[in-house]
């Protein structure tokens, strides 16, 4: 099989690129933008040395097969929280009642996986306790932000008629008003319950953990027919990493280094619209 390595990032020297071309072997380098290069002929088994070069350089790479094409993928399952989105939404919540930092600690040790998901989403949403529902309204209002791209992202997506999985362990709250503004066509995420206007401190049903991201996108994989080669999987954390396994393309979006290592591409430097030149030649 053949490869085009893509080479990616804000600026791009052309001293870097003719680096690369000698490390993978490539014999001819064509431009896509200013910010992504298609590296033709390239040999994978280069792969090191290359992400070797590209991470002291603060570059993004991937091995593409030169037959791929957008059209071979019926699927894009994401993460929200530091992924679709900027922000960790538990975090923001939390600095609300003053408990940010304790519950930033959780959140870090989880997605290093560090502590089961569960076990830490219930400790962090007890924190959450007496807190009024409105707080929820104003992280969406004042601190939720997309990531750098996804807007594009989503539009070369729907341009191909490529369907749209959003899966978080975060809450139904973001989840659904994203689902509404983006025009995604599946959300799956968790249940803050609330009483007399407030947050009790609780999950409402089974938490929506690594195991049940993974069944979600075999579900809806199932539904539309398609094979796991048809799927792409994005997340950051380690929750991530079982429905990143089921998919034929896996890519790791500004994420912790145990997701970077199982991901088939690693995004550390571009924004989400980087996942586009990973999907072949349209």
């Amino acid at each position: 099989m053949n490869y085009n390595l893509i080479v990616q990032a804000k600026y791009i020297s052309t001293q870097s690129l003719k680096q690369l071309a000698i490390l993978s072997s490539a014999h001819e380098i064509q431009a896509v933008s200013q910010q992504v290069f298609r590296l033709m002929g390239a040999n994978p088994d280069s792969h090191t040395a290359v992400a070797d070069f590209c991470h002291v350089a603060a570059l993004d790479f991937g091995f593409v097969p030169s037959t791929r094409q957008p059209g071979n993928f019926g699927l894009v399952v994401m993460d929200m929280d530091s992924t679709l989105i900027s922000i960790e939404c538990i975090d923001e919540i939390a600095d609300m009642v003053g408990v940010k930092p304790q519950v930033a600690q959780i959140t870090e040790a989880a997605m290093r996986g560090e502590i089961d998901f569960s076990e830490s989403l219930t400790r962090r949403v007890a924190l959450l306790a007496g807190l009024d529902e409105s707080a929820l309204q104003r992280v969406y209002d004042e601190r939720l932000q997309l990531s750098p791209g996804a807007e594009k992202m989503l539009g070369m997506l729907k341009q191909h008629n490529i369907r749209t999985l959003l899966v978080s362990g975060g809450f139904t709250f973001f989840t659904e008003r994203l689902q509404t503004r983006l025009g995604l066509d599946y959300t799956a995420a968790n249940t803050l319950e609330i009483v007399a206007g407030k947050l009790s401190g609780r999950v409402l049903g089974k938490i929506v953990d690594a195991q049940a991201k993974t069944d979600h996108l075999n579900r809806i994989r199932a539904e539309l027919g398609l094979t796991p080669e048809q799927v792409i999987a994005m997340g950051d954390g380690a929750n991530d990493l079982k429905m990143m396994a089921e998919a034929g393309v896996s890519i790791a979006y500004h994420a912790k280094p145990v997701v970077q290592t199982q991901a088939s591409y690693a995004l550390n430097f571009s924004g989400l619209d980087a996942v586009l030149p990973l999907l072949g030649t349209p």
